[in-house]
């Protein structure tokens, strides 16, 4: 198949942005009497329903501070947050679920590279 054959197909391809839209629950809202279109994900991603049940049981059921407590709450939060690096380590096919750090966002991602690998190898 050609480049040009290639291209025309992708471009072909249906994007099923109405099955998508319906995971997200704001995206219902009108503005102006038009559906919502939210593009500022950089300073705010927006929540699929799934992730706004997932913090909905954490919330409810399951919230406590990790690595911090010997009392049922705290372990079953710790494990979940343990489960959660292993996902994300053979997500991302690293070693160890060791290497995965969840931070606060990008800037304290960023911070945290530059305060650590970065100080090592960046010089004035």
């Amino acid at each position: 198949m050609t480049v040009s054959l290639v291209n025309e197909a992708i471009t072909r391809q249906t994007y099923p942005i109405e099955t998508i839209r319906a995971d997200f629950p704001i995206l219902d809202l009108k503005v102006n009497g038009n559906p919502l279109v939210y593009l500022d994900n950089g300073a705010t991603a927006q929540k699929p329903r799934a992730v706004l049940q997932a913090i909905d049981t954490y919330y409810t059921s399951q919230n406590a501070n990790i690595h911090r407590g010997v009392y049922y709450l705290s372990q079953l939060s710790t494990q979940l947050y343990e489960d959660a690096r292993e996902t994300v380590q053979r997500y991302l096919n690293a070693n160890s679920s060791r290497e995965i750090i969840f931070t606060s966002g990008t800037t304290d991602s960023i911070n945290l590279v530059t305060n650590s690998y970065g100080r090592n190898i960046l010089k004035p």
